[in-house]
Order: C-alpha cells, then sequence, then structure tokens
C-alpha cells in the first residue's frame, strides 16, 4: 500500500472513531510505529487530524481540497474495480435509463457497462466528458451528455443548462460518487456546481447507488449534496471500520462489501 492511501485510510478511520493509537494503527497496516508517526505529522499539518500523545484526534474542519481526475484514478484502484464490478448487480433491466455522475469510481463502472451484453438497451445520462467519450467509443449509441461548462479539474460538466436538463429527466438508477460520506452531512463534495449536478441525479432516479471506497467514509467535505436518508445502497471496500457500516444499516441503508 503506498503512503497516500494510508494516510487516506487513517484519516477516514480517525474521522470515524474519533481517536486513534500508533500501535494499532502499526499493527493494522503491518508497519512500524515511527511510520506511521510520520503519517500522522503529515495529516495533521494537513489540518486533517489533531497530533495527540499516542497518537491523533479527529478534526472537525471540512475539507476543501481537489485532485485532478488522473490522481483520483490513481487512489486505491484495486478497492474502486472492486466497487465498480459490485455495481453491476444494480443495473436496471434492458430499456431501463440510469444516470452515471463523474467520479472516478464511476469511471470504472462504465468501463464494465460497455462489456454488458445489454449495453446498448441502457438509456444513460451523465456529465462525465471522458464517462461519454469512452461509452460512445465503445458503440453505446444511447449515451447523453449534458450541456454547460466544463471543470477542467475533474472533466464534469455542470452549470445551469445541464441542471434545466436533468429537472427534465428520470432515471432507474442513478450511479453516485462521491468525495465523502458521514452519517451527519450525508454525502459531500468540494464544489458547489458539481454538488448541483449530483443532487439533481439524486431526485430524480428511484435508486441511488453509492460508490465510495472506505477511505472516504468519516470524511466531511464543504457541500452536502445528499442525505443520508436519500441513499438505497452503500457500496465500499473490506477496510470500511465495521461500526460506521452498522450505522448505516441501522438506517436502512442497503451495505454492500466489494469482494465479499
Amino acid at each position: 500500500m503506498y503512503a497516500e492511501e494510508r494516510r487516506r485510510q487513517i484519516a477516514s478511520l480517525t474521522a470515524v472513531e474519533g481517536r486513534v493509537n500508533v500501535t494499532e494503527l502499526a499493527n493494522r497496516f503491518d508497519v512500524t510505529a515511527e511510520t506511521i508517526r510520520r503519517d500522522l505529522a503529515v495529516l495533521d499539518r494537513e489540518g486533517v487530524v489533531h497530533r495527540v500523545h499516542g497518537g491523533a484526534v479527529a478534526s472537525q474542519t471540512f475539507q476543501t481540497a481537489e485532485f485532478s481526475l488522473d490522481a483520483r484514478f490513481r487512489s486505491a484502484p484495486t478497492a474502486k474495480s472492486a466497487i465498480a464490478r459490485a455495481a453491476l448487480r444494480y443495473l436496471p433491466e434492458p430499456r431501463g435509463g440510469l444516470f452515471l455522475d463523474s467520479g472516478s469510481t464511476i469511471g470504472t463502472l462504465a468501463e464494465l457497462i460497455a462489456e454488458q451484453p445489454n449495453a446498448e438497451q441502457w438509456s444513460i445520462v451523465t456529465n462525465s466528458l471522458p464517462i461519454s467519450l469512452n461509452l460512445a467509443n465503445k458503440g453505446l449509441r444511447e449515451v447523453q451528455l449534458l450541456g454547460g461548462s466544463v471543470r477542467a479539474i475533474t472533466q464534469a460538466v455542470v452549470g445551469d443548462t445541464a441542471l434545466r436538463t436533468l429537472a427534465l429527466m428520470r432515471a432507474d438508477v442513478a450511479f453516485i460518487g462521491t468525495n465523502a460520506l458521514t452519517l451527519d452531512h450525508g454525502l459531500s463534495t468540494a464544489d458547489s456546481q458539481e454538488a448541483a449536478i449530483k443532487s439533481a441525479m439524486v431526485t430524480n432516479a428511484h435508486k441511488v447507488v453509492v460508490l465510495c471506497d472506505s477511505t472516504k467514509l468519516g470524511t466531511d467535505y464543504l457541500v452536502s449534496f445528499a442525505g443520508i436518508d436519500d441513499i438505497d445502497v452503500v457500496i465500499t471496500d473490506s477496510a470500511a471500520p465495521e461500526s460506521f457500516l452498522s450505522a448505516l444499516r441501522e438506517r436502512e441503508i442497503e451495505v454492500v462489501i466489494a469482494g465479499d
């Protein structure tokens, strides 16, 4: 595991549990205590956690940092691939409609959708420029890319034109990515325009399936776009804290652990 991915998991675990211990983290990630101390020092400087004697406690600040699409594809690739594969079971019946947002895990899912025998029978709406081009290049004909402005960092289409189009649409399933998921703040992201698109997709879909690797659980970004009650299914990986998953199940959300 790369240091960046380990730190993301430490940040998520700290946010969920409230406090983490150096010794326990070293055992969990099979690294030395000194490595964990360096990780915590980095996270402390970034304002993600607060260092305390023997470990760290959660920071209560909302995150705002964004990463390029390429950087997000490189983060937790194994988990994202497993999560995307697990999401295939929630595809609608032939001739059904689906929303795909601009998340990196959704991009991995789109590649798998293109390989399905019924792929040409689904009506797909997305605000992701790379996803739309990928699906079109694979020969899918019922792919609609929303119109509007393209955000360079995420290559996502945003703006009033896209929102007006979405307001007239309905889908059987919305597959949604997120920067963060908490019990109090729900799904959140850094940019208000992308949040608006995600929110519209959630509102206008019969079922909402969230693809969220474990490093995003417990963390909080500035702009909330859906509450816990708006979610039907959360698909995550085996590194997710059981206490957090139990809390989701108590709220009658279906939780799927990819790879199980």
